[in-house]
């Protein structure tokens, strides 16, 4: 996932400039697929009727006024009076929200000023943030019940997600749009340091569903001593219709009185919960409008013809068999960052806050030329997104050769823009001071657009076959014009999905171990590892760690698989076609954690190849841990798929922890063979090695490429680096 980082280098400090430059407006993109039909999860059996009818009003007993005075006296101002622990808690909630009937979603996010302080005392400006109409789609949602027993309560774990839609679940999520459960798994923060500053913290096991408002309900929540814990206070006024005279409570009861209604509707009672709250989920328009508004505006401008280019280098060094050559160049995108678009600019918008062209940025691009495309042609253009914190020239890494050597393809590369190797001092900064967090978003969607822009480059005939770097030794463009297409590894993969969904010029692309939804990856990567020192000295509490990965995904989205999830496939954009998508990953993956690439897979219905482990390999049963992805039925398969490889690495564990944290890895790999034993060692980089995935790749990128079979009806099995040669 990470080119490996030098510690000095990411503590160097940047400092940003954020500012709006004035020119034409572009169009507004618009949006299609139909955003109020769900992605359905699974079936379930008939909810019985409930009756939330709200209770008789009631006074406060002088112990209820006590405790609630107390609990009042305990929250700042402004701040959400449910739970006392954080001002930000329970997170999201649409009570960080305030109306605004111009918005897709009639919402928009009003974060309280003053919140989130790092240790130089510095709160978090949400200035970015109240721009948007929702909360992620990929979020965690974070909650603080003090005195709760995990084992006692039966939270439903990453590999018991069914569990999560039966009444056995003490954690209920309600997609308050379609009346449905909506799967999910809950943990406890492991990495918290004690259970004083331990969070609650339940992820989706799908992408939840653009403009939906999504109620979170606890209920059967047990303390040590094995008794139920009563609610806080403030929440039995809402439920039991208490009457308390405090304008923050009684405000709010009529509008909870209504979702207590639609819980209903989903098997949901009133009586007994120990906690419920509610938030909106972001449109479409808040999440991925900018990147179309940019890619309109900016392809528009070509009018039909090529980006402007240069070729500044050819090479013939460190080649694999079958590769003629390297060639190295520039060319010219239209910019909608300030300050020349180095790291910390950030996006420049109108009057009409649409992103606005500020000048042009110089991209980058590197590619890999095959014989076969030097003698015969027919070369097929494939863009490559690489890893994270690396650069354009991961292209030339001898797996990336193999595979262009082995179907034709002449594959080129561009800086990933926000998270390339330059980016590398500002993330360091911004892990000090979230508040510069926005830059890095809104550089990966200039990212985006250099990305498309490569690829019409490629596809244009005036593009990159017009230089004779490009052209066959008889002097003809090399490249298939007819259409381009994308492959991407780790961080590749998680950008490609965003740019998959938003590209014209190609239909077709493999995601090779990615994922979506940084909030749940980081805690879970092995490589995050080196940038959470530096975020822990910064913002040292686990509660307010927790809340702040929730709020940063909100601004990642729009630079991230998680934010055009549900219009990567058949839901696509106007303007934009369909895609089918490749996804390959590692089973174990101590980089990019299994859970957010099966989160893709379930929100596209992606099916699975089968049998998908070798017996033996995991004590979980696959259809708990893969839970909700059908088999591919039959091949050739001619759609979107999902598959797994094998390299006999350990399970991963179920916490919000990585690999090597956990208790299988801590009894199988200590001395020598944490780095001999194939149960330890990292499996991240096999998949994109195997010949069978090059095959796959062979059959998949052409108009018509369906997915072939190539383990033969068992497990994929890798073969290690070292034996493959490459």
């Amino acid at each position: 996932m990470i080119a490996r980082l030098r510690i000095p280098a990411l503590l160097c400090v940047i400092a940003i400039v954020a500012l709006s430059c004035k020119q034409n407006t572009p169009t507004p993109a618009a949006f299609s697929g139909d955003l109020n039909k769900g992605n359905p999860t699974t079936s379930a059996p008939d909810k019985p009727t409930i009756d939330n009818t709200p209770p008789a009003a009631k006074e406060l007993s002088d112990d209820q006024t006590a405790r609630l005075n107390a609990a009042l006296q305990a929250t700042p101002q402004g701040c959400d009076v449910l739970v006392e622990k954080s001002c930000m808690l329970p997170f999201p909630s649409d009570y960080f929200t305030v109306e605004d009937t111009a918005s897709p979603t009639g919402r928009r996010v009003n974060l309280p000023t003053g919140q989130l302080k790092n240790t130089a005392g510095t709160p978090l400006d949400p200035t970015a943030w109240n721009l948007n109409d929702g909360f992620s789609p990929a979020t965690p949602i974070v909650v603080y019940v003090p005195g709760i027993d995990p084992v006692a309560t039966g939270l439903p774990s990453v590999t018991e997600i069914a569990k999560s839609i039966t009444t056995a679940s003490p954690t209920v999520l309600v997609d308050l749009d379609t009346g449905q459960l909506v799967p999910h798994w809950a943990e406890m923060d492991e990495r918290a340091t004690s259970d004083a500053n331990r969070s609650l913290v339940i992820h989706p096991a799908a992408s939840l569903i653009e403009t939906h408002r999504i109620a979170v309900a606890l209920r059967k929540i047990y303390g040590t001593d094995g008794v139920p814990l009563p609610s806080p206070i403030q929440y039995q006024v809402l439920r039991d219709n208490l009457t308390s005279n405090v304008p923050q409570l009684e405000d709010r009861k009529a509008a909870n009185d209504v979702v207590f209604k639609e819980m209903a509707t989903a098997g949901v009672a009133r009586s007994g919960l120990y906690l419920s709250w509610w938030f909106t989920v972001s449109s479409a328009k808040s999440l991925s409008g900018r990147v179309l508004s940019m890619r309109d505006d900016a392809l528009g401008k070509l009018a039909g013809s090529s980006p402007s280019f240069t070729v500044t280098r050819t090479g013939t060094d460190k080649l694999q068999k079958g590769i003629a050559r390297t060639v190295s160049g520039t060319f010219q995108v239209p910019l909608y960052l300030d300050n020349g678009g180095a790291p910390g600019s950030r996006m420049t918008f109108d009057s009409a806050g649409q992103p606005v062209q500020s000048g042009e940025i110089t991209a980058n691009f590197t590619c890999d030329i095959p014989a076969t495309a030097l003698k015969n042609g027919e070369a097929r253009p494939v863009v490559y997104g690489h890893g994270l914190l690396g650069d354009s020239t991961e292209v030339t890494d001898s797996d990336v050769q193999v595979t262009a050597a082995s179907g034709n393809f002449v594959y080129c590369s561009t800086d990933a823009l926000g998270l390339s190797e330059g980016d590398v001092p500002f993330v360091a900064t911004v892990l000090g001071d979230l508040s510069l967090f926005p830059s890095v978003p809104d550089r990966l969607q200039q990212a985006i657009l250099n990305y498309l822009y490569l690829g019409r480059l490629m596809v244009n005939e005036s593009g990159l076959g017009s230089d004779k770097a490009f052209q066959t030794t008889s002097g003809a463009n090399m490249l298939d014009t007819s259409s381009a297409y994308f492959d991407g590894n780790s961080q590749g993969a998680i950008l490609g999905g965003a740019i998959t969904a938003v590209a014209q010029d190609w239909t077709k692309a493999v995601l090779g171990v990615g994922g979506m939804g940084y909030a749940t990856l980081l805690n879970r990567s092995v490589d995050f590892d080196k940038y959470f020192a530096i975020m822990r000295l910064a913002y040292p509490d686990p509660v307010e760690q927790q809340i702040l990965f929730a709020v940063i995904q909100m601004l990642w989205d729009r630079g991230e698989t998680s934010g055009y999830v549900q219009h990567l496939t058949d839901r696509a954009y106007d303007t934009t076609p369909p895609h089918q998508v490749l996804m390959t990953v590692a089973f174990g993956d101590h980089q990019v954690a299994n859970v957010t690439a099966d989160n893709i897979a379930r929100t596209l219905k992606l099916p699975l190849y089968h049998p998908v482990l070798p017996k033996g390999a995991d004590d979980v049963s696959s259809a708990a841990r893969f839970f909700n992805l059908s088999p591919i039925r039959k091949f050739p398969y001619s759609g979107s798929a999902y598959e797994y490889w094998y390299s006999g690495t350990l399970p991963p564990p179920n916490g919000n922890i990585t690999p090597i944290q956990g208790p299988l890895y801590a009894a199988n790999c200590q001395g020598t063979a944490a780095d001999t034993s194939p149960k330890c060692t990292d499996p991240h980089g096999d998949p994109r090695r195997q010949p069978g995935v090059m095959e796959q790749k062979d059959a998949f990128f052409k108009p018509d490429g369906k997915v072939i079979n190539v383990c033969n009806d068992k497990p994929c099995i890798s073969k290690t680096k070292s034996e493959l040669g490459y």
